[in-house]
């Protein structure tokens, strides 16, 4: 659905600390999850869809649990994004999988999926770092991470749960 993803980038920009952080954030983001996704896109390397959509909700459990226990986010948080980022990838791979498109216009599917992708993340980013910032200004701000990190760590564990033992579609 790709709310997963966006969970995911909220999760990760709860700690986001500086711009330049936010920055490396979302794009260790991006690269990892369009270099799996082509990989994947173009029958490279494949990874069950029963491996990697509990994956993708455990990662966003992970880095909740990770703005709930450590009194800041990891300096090394861009490479956490990274390395999920990569699982991710695989995740919007087997959305372009059901649109069964043709092998002659993939390229330029896969082109087009991935600037929409971007474009949706673009979009939620503009919108929540300023809620971010005055949130990170605000004397309740250790209160609202917490509040916001614990409902992502639910929502990712329900998500969990269902992927493991109901199925993920």
């Amino acid at each position: 659905t790709g709310y997963d993803h966006l969970l995911f980038l909220v999760a990760l920009l709860l700690r986001g600390g500086r711009l330049v952080s936010v920055l490396k954030i979302i794009t260790a983001f991006t690269v990892a999850h369009s270099v799996t996704l082509a990989l994947a896109v173009f029958g490279l390397v494949t990874i069950p869809d029963r491996v990697v959509e509990p994956v993708i909700a455990a990662s966003i459990v992970w880095v909740a649990l990770e703005n709930l226990l450590l009194r800041s986010a990891p300096s090394q948080r861009w490479l956490v994004s990274f390395l999920f980022g990569l699982v991710h990838g695989f995740g919007f791979a087997s959305a372009i999988d059901t649109l069964a498109l043709p092998r002659a216009r993939l390229a330029l599917a896969l082109l087009g999926f991935n600037l929409g992708v971007e474009a949706g993340q673009a979009i939620v980013v503009v919108f929540l770092l300023p809620l971010l910032l005055w949130m990170r200004r605000s004397m309740w701000e250790p209160w609202m991470m917490r509040v916001a990190s614990l409902a992502v760590a639910l929502v990712g564990t329900a998500w969990l749960v269902q992927r493991l033992f109901f199925g993920w579609s």
